[in-house]
């Protein structure tokens, strides 16, 4: 029986590969480590590694939910202090100071108020004090709160045993002075450079595909898309402002169709080109105007495109290998006598016949409307990415909207009858799925957390479930495609391509 997977090749490996592009770098000469911070993703983290200067070997790794300012390595303890924060837009200065343990890679959150404080200096006094340089809490009638902070000075007799959320205001209260933000991603870079010759920093492989002649393309943060040889060395790459995202592979895998990404914070207001790229050198051969669409790959090999809507990944419904083209859109509830009360219904549009070269485009006078997206009543869900099995079953993922977050078990796989969007069967867990595909038997998941699960296609009982590791540290799938019974590539969020198999 099967009980877990193996990752068998690694593209695209470099050194520092877990940080992306740095922002800040900490040396500790001592023990001959280097703290790297990488830029924070608008909506996602801000990575921290901690590697080895002689081996460039990953001993611990972080990911901080704010932009990280500055790091200390204790004097003598082995622990490494990170501050973070950032200004909300609106009054509020958040932020953590946490503590990471090196050895075991825990980091411990320090600050009680539930925002936290924006920490902008560190600095050891000894092996007991640490002092800090905190942002105010607001800038509330205070303009010189961007360019000023408080000091405060920390004294806790053992670093290693400091309870979680237990530094108070009162530990945080001191004078007003001077507090500069420096931008040390110039250094940074040139250090990483210096000592790691194949640094590169890539970020969050966003699709991933496999040619019939071993070759593998990926599109990425920065890259509208890349070809590897079988060998795994770099054949071209195109660079993009903000990169590529869903790759539909032509029939003679002599181009392909890329849908390019949306500026972040602007899916509201800017369309999404897709474009045609030549796989001998990515040379672009044809483009579709942009339009508010989801690029997809249907069961017949096809492209088509799916509306997509304006409201980015909350309307985003993406379903590859379709007998028809799938989508989301909010209608008004049949049978209710508010006419405003509207809910998200799974709609569908019928290939056009014969198949193109060019993508299919939306006819919206072919609209089916399917059935109501969320099964449980009282329920709103927020669609994730999908398949549609052999059977012509929907096998999807998604999320149950609530105000305050992802709720725990707010996050499901479903597999549903097409007819009448009944469920099959309900996977539920509480993070939230980022990739999945699935052969004829099995069902891959790949979850924010770093854990890829095996689901039944029969019956949704799980497999297998195991965290993904590269080189003992854990990442993130970002993208996933089967490429064979129990075979499948995995794209990371540090940039990595992983082939895999069942074992």
């Amino acid at each position: 029986m099967t009980t877990s997977f193996s990752v068998d090749r690694i593209f695209g490996d470099r050194a520092f590969a877990e940080i992306g592009d740095p922002v800040l770098a900490v040396p500790d000469e001592r023990r001959d480590l280097l703290a790297v911070a990488g830029r924070h993703e608008p909506g996602g983290t801000t990575p921290v590694g901690v590697y080895g200067t002689g081996d460039l070997a990953c001993h611990a790794l972080v990911r901080s939910p704010y932009p990280v300012h500055a790091m200390a390595f204790h004097p003598t303890l082995p622990l490494l202090v990170i501050g973070t924060g950032r200004y909300d837009g609106g009054y509020f200065f958040e932020g953590q100071l946490l503590v990471l343990h090196l050895g075991t890679s825990r980091a411990v959150p320090l600050i009680e108020n539930e925002l936290g404080r924006q920490v902008l200096e560190l600095a050891w006094l000894d092996e007991q004090t640490l002092r800090l340089v905190v942002a105010p809490p607001d800038d509330w009638k205070d303009k010189s709160a961007h360019l000023e902070g408080h000091v405060a000075v920390v004294r806790r007799p053992d670093w290693t045993t400091v309870p979680e959320r237990s530094l108070t205001g009162d530990d945080l209260i001191g004078p007003r002075v001077p507090a500069p933000r420096p931008d040390g991603s110039a250094v940074a870079r040139r250090t990483v450079t210096e000592l790691g010759a194949d640094w590169e920093p890539r970020r969050n492989v966003r699709a991933v595909e496999a040619l019939a002649d071993g070759r593998i393309l990926a599109t990425l943060d920065g890259v509208r898309l890349e070809c590897r040889l079988p060998s795994g060395e770099r054949a071209w790459g195109v660079p993009d402002e903000e990169g590529g995202r869903e790759i539909v592979v032509a029939r003679d895998e002599g181009s392909a169709w890329v849908e390019l990404r949306r500026r972040p914070g602007m899916c509201d207001a800017v369309p999404r080109p897709v474009v045609q790229l030549s796989l001998a050198d990515g040379s672009q051969l044809d483009a579709v105007p942009p339009s508010f669409v989801s690029l997809v790959r249907c069961a017949d090999g096809r492209p088509a495109l799916a509306p997509a809507g304006r409201d980015g990944v909350r309307s985003r419904f993406h379903v590859r290998r379709g007998s028809r083209v799938y989508f989301q859109r909010t209608e008004r509830q049949p049978g209710r006598r508010n006419p405003r009360r509207r809910e998200p219904w799974v709609m569908a549009l019928e290939l056009q016949r014969p198949p193109t070269a060019r993508p299919d485009e939306p006819h919206y006078a072919a609209v089916q409307r399917m059935f109501p997206f969320s099964w449980e009543p009282g329920e709103t869900h927020i669609a994730g990415p999908g398949i549609e099995t052999a059977e012509g079953t929907l096998v999807h993922a998604g999320t149950v909207y609530h105000g305050q977050g992802l709720q725990p078990g707010g996050s499901f796989v479903v597999r549903r009858e097409t007819t009448d969007g009944r469920p099959l069967w309900v996977f539920r867990t509480d993070r939230g799925a980022t990739a999945l595909d699935a052969d004829p038997t099995t069902v891959y998941v790949g979850y924010d957390d770093g854990e890829v699960v095996a689901l039944d296609l029969g019956d949704g009982s799980v497999r297998w479930r195991q965290h993904l590791t590269v080189g003992g540290v854990f990442v993130v799938p970002t993208a996933l495609t089967v490429t064979a019974a129990g075979r499948f590539l995995i794209g990371t969020d540090d940039g990595r391509i992983l082939e895999c198999s069942t074992v």
